[in-house]
Order: structure tokens, then sequence, then C-alpha cells
């Protein structure tokens, strides 16, 4: 009975799930915050899936999208080596516990709107040797993985953030599967919460250090601030000794950690939390300043307190700073790349794709998209471009969602998606 009660509660507010202004005026780096609305139960809007069938996603003028391989089991990120073969990384992630009626309800309607193919918990190689866009060598790479996510490859070692450690393998270029047990560098903050579980993976340019993104164990630390050890901050890993260090905090959720080509920066794109409203909070994409404090949990956007935080820290948040650049409210950026490659034609050069996951909890829907944003003189330079949508049909229903995004050895951008379990490769039109 209870059960019963929770979900028609839950069908009538995502049936009620309204709001959400022009996403545009919150675009930039000074992005419009309006006042906080706080919710029992938040209004929610989930976006249920649909089969691609012959569709495929739009993209801008001058580009073109083809499908690169389907029929994964929950392909999330991709990573491409140097001799241009790709690792669809396709995880399984931990189930999340129940502990409040709320997270049933929260977690049960999410859950309309994730694909219904359970992950393999492998990375899968593919292998396009004449760079036509099909390839023509399929492998399981790596398998019997913990919730992988970020890869990131230094000489001949192959690293793997798992959801709850990284893990060193041994690797010869053009090998297609990888037999030898791996090595453990560092563990990584995991169960049994395990709330934001994917890790993001970047190697520094020389090659001394790692950069791991770890997620926020909770929205607002309603989980408590002790499961928040270790957690929604970056992570610098010394490579020889698996020694770590923050590098930054107060990220709530950062993903797709990459270095800029031009200036050897460490950027990111973050989550920021919810239930706040559906114009709160903006999730952004940064430069990350090392030993600096970006808000979560006690403010955002620089220093906008967020109330519901107890015991509130004022003077963390007098150190907070503002990021760079905000997407808008409720995108779930988890991808970042920047392009400087010809191959794709001069509105899509010089810049970044960052691929948008898309909102469960804003009544307009907002992200489902791969947007690409100039840079000028290392920071961002305009607004964003469209260029991959579609991923939500006529109906309401998402076909697919972006995840990570990726450019292949040819100069083409690969975009993993989650729902359709595809990786699809944008060339130029010609």
């Amino acid at each position: 009975m209870r059960t019963t009660l929770i979900a028609a509660t839950a069908l009538a507010l995502a049936g009620c799930a309204r709001g959400g202004g022009n996403a545009d005026e919150q675009l930039g780096p000074d992005p419009k915050l309006p006042a906080i609305n706080q919710y029992l139960m938040p209004p929610m809007h989930v976006a249920g899936v649909a089969p691609w069938g012959n569709d495929k996603p739009t993209v801008a003028p001058g580009l073109k999208i083809e499908a690169f391989a389907t029929g994964f089991k929950d392909v999330r990120s991709i990573y491409v080596l140097p001799n241009g073969d790709v690792l669809a990384v396709e995880p399984k992630g931990p189930d999340r516990p129940i502990l409040r009626p709320k997270d049933f309800v929260v977690g049960w309607i999410e859950g309309f709107g994730h694909s219904k193919v359970e992950g393999g918990n492998r990375i899968t190689l593919l292998r396009d040797a004449d760079g036509d866009g099909k390839p023509e060598l399929r492998s399981i790479f790596l398998d019997h993985l913990i919730g992988p996510f970020g890869v990131a490859l230094v000489g001949s070692d192959l690293y793997v953030a798992n959801d709850d450690a990284i893990v060193r393998y041994p690797y010869v270029t053009g090998q297609t599967r990888i037999t030898a047990p791996g090595t453990l560098l560092t563990e990584l903050p995991g169960g049994p919460i395990n709330h934001h579980w994917t890790k993001s993976l970047a190697a520094s340019p020389d090659g001394s250090k790692l950069y791991v993104g770890i997620g926020s164990n909770s929205n607002i630390t309603e989980n408590g601030i002790g499961a928040e050890r270790g957690r929604a901050q970056i992570w610098e890993v010394d490579r020889a000794t698996g020694a770590h260090r923050p590098y930054a905090t107060g990220l709530r959720n950062p993903n797709g950690l990459t270095f800029n080509p031009d200036t050897g920066q460490l950027w990111t794109v973050v989550n920021e939390r919810d239930e706040l409203g559906p114009d709160l909070v903006p999730d952004y994409v940064t430069s990350v300043t090392p030993g600096a404090f970006y808000g979560w949990p006690y403010s955002y956007w620089g220093q906008n307190v967020d109330p519901r935080v107890r015991p509130q820290r004022p003077d963390l948040v007098a150190k907070a700073i503002k990021p760079d650049y905000s997407l808008s409210s409720h995108v779930a950026p988890l991808g970042l790349t920047f392009y400087t490659g010809t191959a794709l034609p001069p509105p899509f050069r010089n810049g970044a794709f960052i691929g948008e996951h898309g909102s469960w909890d804003r009544g307009k829907l907002n992200g489902y998209k791969v947007i690409f944003l100039p840079f000028a003189n290392g920071r961002p330079s305009g607004k964003p471009i469209d260029v991959v949508t579609g991923f939500v049909g006529p109906g309401g229903k998402a076909r697919g969602r972006p995840v990570v995004v990726a450019i292949d050895r040819t100069g083409a951008l690969l975009v993993a998606d989650d729902v359709g379990n595809v990786v699809w490769r944008v060339t130029a039109a010609r």
C-alpha cells in the first residue's frame, strides 16, 4: 500500500512538473540567478526512452553524423588510443541504496530515462584502420571491471578509473585484449552509498600525475557530511607512488577532465545541485585553479549561500570562487574535449565540445545535446553552438543521451550515447 501511494505521488509530481525560463539567459560568465524554491519533493520531468530505429541525431549545417558502432552494454565513455583504436567503456554502476522514501521516488522516476540494457563492466576496442568510419575489428579489450569510466594512457601504462579505485594495466601498442592482471594505484571513495560513482580521469601533460574527478555522495549532504570525505573534488594522484591530494574542492560532480592544449590548464564540467528550482543551480565548465574551493555544498556560483546546509560555513563561502562559464541549469554535462584540428568546418575549430546528458527535474527539458564552445586566448569566447541535437524525439521520448565526447585520429567527433547504446561519429559534410 505504501509503495503504491509513493508511486502515485511520484507520477503526479512528474505529470505536473512545470517551469524553466529561457536557458539562454544563463549561458556565459554571469548567468541570471533567480530566487530559490525549496520543495518537499521536487517536480520531476524525465524524458522516457524510445529506440532510434532508422533515425539518427541531427547535426549543425556543414556536418554529417553516422553510427560508428552499436550494440553496446550501456556505453558511457570513450577514449582514443595513440594508434587510433577507440576504447568504448561500458560500466555497470552500483545499486543506489534507499535511505529515505524520497530516494525510492526519485530513483524510480529517474529510471524511466535510463537505458534498459545492463552495463557490461568492460571496455570494448574498436579499430577503424582505414578511417572510413566503419570499424573492421571489435574486441573485448578488458572485462570483469568494477564500474569503469575514466581511461588514461601514459607510455605503456593504461589506467582505468573504476568506481572505487584506479588500476594500472600493461599496454602494448596494437594489442586488442589485455589479459594481464591490473595493479592497484590508489583506492577511490566508493561504497556503500557511492552516489556519483563515475570517475573521470586525465593525465598531466608531462605524464607524472593523474587527475580524477570524484563526485559528491549526495545532492546536498543529506547523507551526512561524513559521507563526503574525499568527495566533491578533483584529486591529483602521483603516478609513481599512488599518493594523492585534493587539487580542487567544492565541485559537486566534476567530469570531463581534460587539459587545454593551448594553455596546459586543467578544465572540467560540473553537475551542480538540484531541488532549488528549474533555473537553479547552473551547471558549468571551468578551468581548475589548484587549491581553489568552488562552493559545494555551502554556496553556489561563488558566494550565493545554500540555506539547506547545516551547519553553515561562512568561512568557506568567503573563499568560494565563481566558475568560468555557465551552461544553464540541469543540462548535466558529462563530456568535454578540446578541438584544435582542421577536419571539421571553421565554426567548430578552436574550442571545446561538451556532451550534455540532459535534465530530469525541469519542466522544460534542457541539455540532451552536444554543444561547441568557442575559445580565444585560453578562455570561452561567445555563445555555444548546438552541434548534435535530436536526441529527444517528437513525442518527448529520448532516443539517446550524450555522455563523453572524444576526437578520433581523423579529427572526427565521437559521441557516446548511453541510452541508444551507440557511438556516433560526426564529420564534415562533403
